[in-house]
């Protein structure tokens, strides 16, 4: 199981990204997958996830209405689209898979066992 995240950058106030996370050496749809965020000297926490199968879809209430996650199973491509960014939303961003994820459980980092590497978002005042 490998997952890369990729997209992040720089973005004023107000602006928009699109973060991707690439899944190889499993099939995507079985999994759940969420997106997490680390903010310096914070804590990392819950942005969005699918369940699997798309089952279900949560969003944290700092994003939710704002951000837009999307699952392309046939290029195993998880998205998450931000929209309105704020300064706030400034952090590294990880995406992480887990097979074995149960859906009350779905935006405990602790229930993923993979972890992609970060992807830095700046948004600027």
């Amino acid at each position: 199981v490998q997952l890369q995240a990729y997209g992040g950058g720089l973005v004023q106030a107000g602006g928009s990204l699109r973060l991707s996370c690439a899944a190889s050496g499993f099939t995507a749809d079985y999994y759940a997958i969420d997106w997490f965020r680390q903010a310096p000297g914070k804590a990392r926490e819950f942005v969005s996830g699918i369940f699997r199968s798309g089952r279900a879809i949560r969003y944290s209430d700092s994003v939710k209405g704002r951000f837009t996650i999307l699952r392309d199973n046939v290029k195993s491509t998880l998205y998450l689209q931000m929209d309105s960014l704020k300064p706030e939303d400034t952090a590294v961003y990880y995406c992480a898979a887990d097979r074995g994820v149960i859906l009350s459980a779905m935006t405990d980092q602790r229930q993923y066992d993979h972890w992609g590497q970060g992807t830095l978002v700046t948004v600027s005042s």
